[in-house]
């Protein structure tokens, strides 16, 4: 799997660089939804809301940007309801705008009026979901700077996260956004063990990748969803035929043997409560593989609960990904009220978890308030994604951050003196007579032929020159960035 890129974030931006200019926010509205229902008396302030405020203590123009249904929450019937919203939970007033050609110059005026706007619902244009290049530029009209916070659609390609950054001076992370990412890289990391991954849902088909990724990486799987009648069909089981998904054989054989060859244990249901499929109402215990004809699997059984918190109590990390949730079950599962309580107690012991997707989030939260916010992904399919090694278009789109902080003053006798900086510096013999005539100038030679590089610094140790270096850099745009930042500090 590859590593995430080094990007360009809101916290390292420099804050004289936000003064006066205007910032489009793409944000997630359910972070702020959620601060919203939460106590207005709490001092605590989440990061999507703090990119907010910051940016505007900052001295910047704010427009913000999200998608909304009203099926997912009827409380968002409009653009003016969802400013009314934000504007009650950043306690600033947010002015709406439309988002069409003739509106454009209004915004312009706008902009002199009134400092944080809110640009109606992307959702109902079609040309968000297809990148379209003419929208995305549409958007980005009279906009200096682009803050993603909006990670939950990293994995999306959107005129709203992607196709804008083509038309923008800066594109970085907001805060949001950093701590969902660094959370992420977290979620990758072996550095507590045991660690064991509790899978749910299905389509095991899809997501064999990421299982893959998953049974190679920790040291146990437990599955707990529909992918688990897979696993049981694989280890010839017998599973009822409309249980079985087509195509999932070989998948689910391949996970089974990468968990043979690392001797890590797979997990499945031992027994599930079962409903009546002609009396709803009627509900009893079967063994995961001799569920009767007429009886349709709905949640774990006890015994499936028990060896599972055996399993558990040994865990230092754990990751929750995916429902408890069959074919046949409710909107509410007791067996998933009981795994996150199990969740709960162990977090209280010092044990990492990380739990990925709406319906695992929601049954942590109902059985704990302490649950902290950055332990959860209520969006999955961007953590699906990331474990199947795909790269996340919203990560990829935003600037390039060099990883490392330089010592100038191990560089240069003086770094306080002006920096002259030749990008391509070849061989460096115009740097280096330079430097040594202009002794009140610091020189920085920017070389992507690592041989020349080699030869230019053994000249400049040669003639003892100490007002020129001359790293190899593969990309100027970073180092441009990162020369500018440093020098602003």
């Amino acid at each position: 799997m590859e590593p995430f890129p080094h990007v360009q974030t809101l916290r390292k931006f420099p804050r004289e660089e936000l003064v006066g200019k205007v910032v489009m926010v793409r944000f997630d509205i359910t972070n702020l939804l959620r601060e919203e229902e939460q106590d207005q008396s709490s001092q605590s302030v989440s990061s999507a809301v703090f990119t907010i405020k910051y940016l505007h203590e900052a001295g910047a123009k704010i427009i913000l940007v999200s998608d909304w249904r009203k099926k997912t929450n009827s409380q968002l019937h409009d653009a003016e309801t969802v400013a009314d919203m934000i504007s009650s939970v950043i306690q600033h007033r947010v002015v709406t705008i439309k988002c069409d050609y003739s509106a454009v110059l209004l915004k312009m005026e706008l902009l002199k009026k009134a400092d944080i706007f809110l640009l109606e619902n992307l959702s109902e244009y079609k040309e968000e979901a297809a990148n379209n290049s003419k929208f995305a530029e549409l958007l980005s009209l009279g906009v200096d700077i682009f803050v993603n916070d909006s990670f939950s659609q990293s994995h999306k390609i959107l005129a709203s996260t992607v196709g804008i950054a083509r038309f923008c001076s800066a594109c970085i992370a907001g805060f949001h956004f950093e701590e969902s990412l660094c959370q992420l890289k977290k979620v990758a990391r072996t550095n507590k063990r045991p660690y064991v991954a509790i899978i749910g849902g299905g389509n095991l088909y899809d997501k064999a990748a990421a299982v893959h990724f998953l049974v190679s990486r920790c040291d146990g799987l437990v599955f707990v969803g529909m992918m688990s009648f897979q696993i049981m069909h694989a280890l010839g089981l017998s599973v009822p035929s409309y249980l079985v998904e087509p195509g999932a054989y070989k998948a689910a054989l391949d996970i089974i043997q990468i968990a043979h060859d690392r001797n890590i244990p797979i997990l499945h249901p031992m027994d599930f409560w079962c409903m009546n499929e002609h009396l709803p109402e009627q509900m009893d215990i079967f063994p995961s593989h001799h569920i009767l004809d007429g009886w349709l699997p709905v949640d774990l059984g006890p015994r499936s609960l028990d060896e599972l918190n055996s399993l558990l109590v040994k865990c230092k990390k754990i990751l929750w990904i995916g429902p408890v949730k069959f074919k046949f079950s409710g909107p509410c599962s007791d067996g998933a009220s009981k795994l996150a309580q199990a969740l709960n107690e162990l977090r209280q012991r010092n044990c990492d978890i990380t739990v990925v997707g709406n319906m695992a989030c929601q049954a942590m939260v109902m059985e704990s308030k302490s649950v902290l916010v950055n332990d959860m992904f209520e969006n999955a399919s961007v953590i699906w994604e990331f474990f199947k090694g795909r790269k996340l278009p919203g990560v990829m789109a935003l600037d390039r951050a060099y990883p490392f902080e330089i010592d100038w003053k191990s560089a240069y006798c003086n770094p306080a003196q002006p920096l002259v900086v030749d990008i391509g510096s070849g061989s460096g013999l115009f740097l280096l007579g330079m430097a040594r005539r202009r002794k009140d100038l610091n020189f920085l030679g920017l070389e992507i032929n690592s041989k020349l590089v080699r030869r230019c610094m053994d000249s400049v140790h040669q003639y003892g020159i100490q007002n020129g270096y001359g790293p190899c850099f593969t990309s100027a745009k970073i180092c441009t960035f990162m020369i500018v930042n440093i020098g602003q500090k």
